[in-house]
């Protein structure tokens, strides 16, 4: 299965509680974090909610 890097570009001040654990879920802590997540229905959505605060690239394995 595919991979995404996932990097968070915006800190999380004054945004939602529910952007915030997105983020989180997603394995974030601070700008500038990077993570590799299999590329899934339930990850795009994720990254859809919070697709202003992050940069996703495809990881070729």
């Amino acid at each position: 299965m595919a991979k995404l890097k996932v990097t968070m570009v915006r800190g999380l001040a004054g945004k939602k509680p529910n952007q915030r654990l997105t983020v989180k879920g997603l394995g974030l802590k601070r700008r500038h974090d990077s993570v590799v997540v299999e590329d899934t229905p339930a990850t795009r959505g994720m990254i859809e909610k919070v697709s202003h605060l992050v940069e996703v690239e495809e990881v070729k394995e």
